[in-house]
């Protein structure tokens, strides 16, 4: 299960992009939407550069597939037992926002399954990671801790804290809150918002609107290795990558197991 990589290997890896994204994040910028060299492209393009060079040193043969690259048919991919998942700058919204909340995403996909993954705030000075059957952990300033989440609330005794997007809640989401009595809202954003649930900061984040596959599977490794599971909202199952044409995520729930 991807045992002789080093996750520690990754991480660095994480925060050599997360370096790069910095240089660039911490200029003036004024942001063109649309040109190619805005600053958000830059940064997301130094940021896979860093970690497509990274991976492929590290695992030679591994397929990497990522936002900013170039994407393989199905017909190729579905042979994929093992990948990497990436996207190289998780939370453009938040790039240019300068709130910092923003990430930088690594996944090992083994048989549809994230297996190992770092996410790292280089903003926030803060990364995650984590490994199957090694636990979830978090640094922030140097300082490292296991992670795990938190026993949900029963009856009354707290309210649900519910993650939920910063930019805009959908009618969607809106129904999904009236299930819970005064619920309290935690606004995150990029992968981060997965994080907020493994760490035990918040209790349950509903995704009922559209992602794509690599903005997830890295904080989806995290939140199972701290006890959660990342389902689809329909139908209960387990949320899988790369097993069809299109990389777009159903509706998902992230919750305690």
């Amino acid at each position: 299960m991807g045992s002789h990589i080093d996750i520690q290997q990754l991480v660095t890896i994480a925060k050599q992009a997360g370096d790069a994204i910095m240089q660039i994040y911490q200029q003036e910028f004024a942001v063109a939407f649309k040109q190619d060299s805005s600053p958000l492209t830059e940064a997301d393009q130094a940021a896979h550069r860093i970690i497509q060079q990274g991976l492929n040193k590290l695992e030679p043969i591994l397929p990497v597939l990522s936002e900013e690259g170039s994407h393989s048919e199905f017909a190729i991919r579905k042979n994929w037992q093992r990948f990497w998942l990436v996207d190289p700058l998780d939370g453009t919204k938040e790039f240019i926002k300068k709130n910092g909340e923003f990430t930088v995403n690594i996944a090992l996909i083994e048989q549809g399954r994230p297996v190992m993954a770092v996410v790292h705030a280089p903003a926030l000075g803060r990364c995650y990671w984590a490994a199957e059957g090694q636990g979830a952990w978090r640094e922030q300033d140097q300082h490292i801790k296991q992670i795990h989440l938190a026993t949900p609330p029963e009856g009354d005794e707290r309210p649900w804290r519910i993650v939920g997007s910063r930019s805009h809640g959908s009618p969607e989401f809106e129904a999904y809150l009236s299930r819970f009595i005064n619920p309290q809202i935690v606004a995150m954003g990029s992968s981060l918002k997965f994080c907020l649930v493994a760490e035990g900061s918040a209790d349950i984040y509903p995704r009922l609107g559209p992602t794509s596959e690599w903005d997830t599977a890295a904080a989806h490794c995290i939140v199972n290795e701290a006890g959660g599971k990342v389902i689809n909202a329909e139908t209960g199952d387990e949320l899988r990558y790369n097993q069809r044409e299109g990389l777009l995520n159903p509706h998902f729930i992230v919750q305690a197991r």
